[in-house]
C-alpha cells in the first residue's frame, strides 16, 4: 500500500506511550471489524479508548485515515511475506504450501484484521472504501500473476493457462481459506462442507488445496 503511516497519522500520535497508541489501534480494529466502517464512530473509538473526541482528531485526520491505519499495520507483514517470496526461486508447489501456511497462521492471529478485508471485499462500499479495497487487490494480483508466469516459464505450470485469470482464481481460493478462519458465516459454512474437525488440522486443509491447486494448475 503506498501511503506510509506517517502520512495517515499526526505527529502528536507518535509521540504517545506505545501502550497508548497500541490501545486506540485495538479498540479501532475491534470496533471496525464487528460494526464496519459506516457504523462505526469516532465517538464509540475514543470512549472505549478512554480519550476525548478531540484527542482523537489531534492524532488522525478523520475516520479514513485511522481505519486505513488499522489495515495498513496488519497487512503490511504479510505484504512483505508475498513480495519476498515471489523473488525466491522455490519450487512453486512450495511457494504454494508456505503461502497457504502464512495465511492461516496470519488469520488466526488477526481475525479482526480478516473481518475488516472481508467486509472491503464483499459489500456495497464508499468510493474511498473501494479505492483501499483495490490496493489492497493490487498487490496479491501482481504477486500471484507474476509467480504463475514465472512457473511457466520453466515448465512448472501448465502453458495454456492465463496467468491474470489463473491468479484471480487462485487467491479466490486463499480468501476464502481466510475467511472461513476468521469470519462467522464463512466458518459455518467451511463446517458444512468439510465438518468441524477439519478446522483443526492445518496439515489437512494445506494437503487438500494442493491437491485441488495441482490438479488446476498441473503442477509437476
Amino acid at each position: 500500500m503506498e501511503q506510509n503511516k506517517t502520512q495517515l497519522c499526526k505527529a502528536a500520535f507518535e509521540k504517545l506511550p506505545q501502550e497508548k497508541r497500541e490501545r486506540i489501534l485495538c479498540v479501532a480494529r475491534e470496533e471496525f471489524a464487528n460494526n464496519g466502517f459506516e457504523n462505526t464512530s469516532i465517538q464509540q473509538i475514543a470512549k472505549k479508548s478512554g480519550i476525548s473526541v478531540g484527542s482523537v482528531y489531534k492524532y488522525f485526520d478523520n475516520k479514513e485515515s485511522l481505519f486505513t491505519m488499522i489495515v495498513q499495520e496488519g497487512l503490511t507483514t504479510l505484504e512483505n511475506f508475498l513480495l519476498g517470496l515471489a523473488s525466491s526461486e522455490e519450487d512453486i508447489l512450495l511457494k504454494a504450501e508456505k503461502i497457504i501456511r502464512a495465511l492461516l497462521n496470519f488469520s488466526r492471529a488477526e481475525p479482526e484484521l480478516i473481518k475488516l478485508y472481508c467486509s472491503l471485499t464483499t459489500g456495497e462500499n464508499s468510493e474511498f472504501l473501494n479505492e483501499l479495497s483495490q490496493r489492497i487487490e493490487a498487490v496479491s494480483a501482481s504477486v500471484y500473476t507474476r509467480t504463475i508466469s514465472v512457473a511457466q516459464e520453466t515448465g512448472d505450470v501448465r502453458a495454456d493457462a492465463n496467468p491474470a485469470f489463473f491468479a484471480y482464481l487462485l487467491h479466490s481460493v486463499f480468501m476464502m481459506l481466510q475467511f472461513s478462519t476468521a469470519c462467522p458465516y464463512y466458518k459455518e459454512r467451511f463446517f458444512i462442507y468439510t465438518g468441524k474437525q477439519a478446522d483443526e488440522s492445518d496439515d489437512m486443509i494445506v494437503e487438500q488445496t494442493l491437491l485441488f491447486l495441482k490438479a488446476a494448475f498441473n503442477f509437476k
